[in-house]
């Protein structure tokens, strides 16, 4: 009997992963990871170019056949999943606007995210779940192309990352209800597209039809188009299914949802959520998410930056990795020797980064324990959040590429108090799009048993530590709120 072999495709806010897996016993078969390398522009901006993107997709892809062999012809299903928000907006030839995707980790909006929030924000949130921000499609899309690209010729649609790669993959567009519900375009109450949230986005002429029909997670939303399967060397017409926002994606990975578990992501993006009930009135957390069940909802409380501040001091230092930046700050005692640092390094909340207490006799192994300290303790910072709003985060997961560094998890869960779960495999996101791909030809339902669930392990904090990490907790939290003002200064914002 053949083995049927799913695919699953991650493009995060760094990278482009393809990983294969045995359908019947989860065993990976064939990996493929390759960088995405994003440009830093002046004002916040963060790009990556359609080209890098398209020839990322055919080398992952070709990749893993090569690693299949002869059993590339056993693939039975392809599923993606990517970053939410950011801009991939088609013009009439489909392609990119520009040549280029924008990140959601852009800040070039900020300035319009802040006034539509003054203007709309309460509304939208206790319709959509969540207040404008800077990488909102719909936000940056307004900034970057003007009001009247419609009218203009220019936006013909928009897509959110998963969904771009299968339109390559396909040539069909479509989306999900977690992406678009991420993005702060769907109502809570129907499920459906939000009047209003197209009301206030300022692209005059924008609405549902941008974006493609919703479909659901783990739906067939089209098929390998014979020209993709030649590049790649995958047999033409393999059904690709609708996926979901990476975050999802990655808890269905590990089975979060069923086993009750809240997860913190140590990726680009400081990601802190849980699923849980409906509740009512609203808890106010950052985004509350409708992804397709009608008595459920994901709820997040986010940063745009979380290893980001690490990769950056690593570029900084001249250091190779963010491993390397960790190994350094680990020479150093929690607090840095009175040093702190502030995690924002792509903005976040009106804060930027940057260190406080900064004197003569600090070394760079001090500014890697600041740093390293900083990023665990704004995970901290919103996981209480979470829970000062009765949600359920005492059982948490760790995931991204930051848990592959144990040292780093078990900071984290000294700082929360209680031990974490760390799943060290950093294809989580691949994973989640492979079960998504399974669930297209009903191989798997991605329950409690399936053998596709990424392994995890149990960290455990240093009980002798507890007041120490209590303390710097608070610190931290004290010097985030009291900068605030000082941040909002700088930016030509009221105090």
């Amino acid at each position: 009997m053949k083995t049927k072999i799913l695919i699953g495709i991650d493009m995060g806010s760094s990278s482009l992963k393809a990983l294969a897996l045995d359908a019947g016993s989860g065993r990976s078969l064939a990996v493929s990871r390759l960088p995405l390398r994003h440009a830093r522009l002046p004002g916040g901006g963060c790009e990556v170019g359609a080209a890098a993107i398209r020839a990322g997709l055919t080398h992952v892809l070709g990749d893993v056949a090569r690693q299949l062999g002869p059993r590339a012809a056993d693939v039975c299903a392809i599923g993606c999943t990517g970053h939410g928000a950011g801009l991939y907006a088609l013009d009439a030839q489909h392609e990119l606007v520009g040549g280029r995707a924008v990140a959601s980790t852009d800040q070039r909006a900020d300035a319009r995210a802040l006034a539509l929030s003054a203007r709309h924000g309460d509304r939208l949130f206790a319709d959509v779940g969540c207040r404008p921000w800077p990488g909102q499609p719909t936000v940056i899309a307004a900034e970057l192309l003007g009001a009247d690209a419609v009218q203009r010729g220019e936006l013909h649609r928009l897509l959110f990352a998963k969904d771009y790669l299968g339109f390559l993959l396909t040539g069909e567009i479509a989306t999900d209800a977690s992406d678009a519900s991420t993005a702060g375009l769907l109502s809570l109450a129907t499920g459906d597209w939000s009047p209003l949230a197209f009301e206030v986005a300022g692209i005059d002429g924008l609405g549902p039809r941008a974006f493609g029909p919703l479909v659901p997670s783990g739906q067939t939303m089209g098929r390998l188009r014979a020209a993709e399967a030649a590049l790649c060397g995958l047999p033409a017409g393999i059904p690709v299914a609708m996926g979901a926002i990476d975050l999802l994606a990655s808890m269905t990975a590990i089975g979060a949802e069923d086993r009750g578990r809240a997860v913190s992501v140590l990726g680009t993006w400081c990601v802190n959520a849980v699923i849980g009930p409906v509740i009512d009135p609203q808890p106010e957390v950052a985004a509350l998410v409708n992804f397709g069940r009608t008595r459920e909802r994901l709820y997040m409380e986010n940063s745009p930056s979380s290893m980001a501040n690490i990769a950056w001091l690593a570029g900084a230092l001249g250091l190779p990795d963010a491993r390397a930046v960790v190994d350094l700050a680990m020479g150093v005692p929690l607090g840095a020797n009175g040093l702190r640092f502030l995690p924002f390094i792509n903005g976040g909340g009106g804060i930027t980064a940057g260190f406080v207490g900064l004197k003569s006799h600090h070394t760079p192994a001090d500014m890697a324990r600041a740093v390293v300290d900083a990023v665990a303790a704004l995970h901290v910072r919103h996981t209480a959040r979470l829970a000062s709003q009765g949600l359920p985060v005492s059982a948490s997961s760790v995931l991204g590429g930051g848990a592959s560094d144990a040292r780093l998890v078990r900071l984290l869960a000294a700082l929360l108090g209680h031990p974490v779960e760390r799943c060290a495999d950093d294809e989580t996101g691949a994973r989640g799009a492979a079960l998504y791909a399974a669930m297209s030809q009903d191989l798997d339902d991605a329950g409690p048993a399936s053998p596709l669930r990424a392994p995890c392990e149990l960290i455990e904090p240093d009980a002798r530590d507890a007041r120490a990490h209590a303390d710097f907790n608070a610190e931290f939290n004290e010097l985030i709120d009291r900068m605030s003002p000082v941040f909002n200064h700088l930016a030509g914002g009221a105090s």
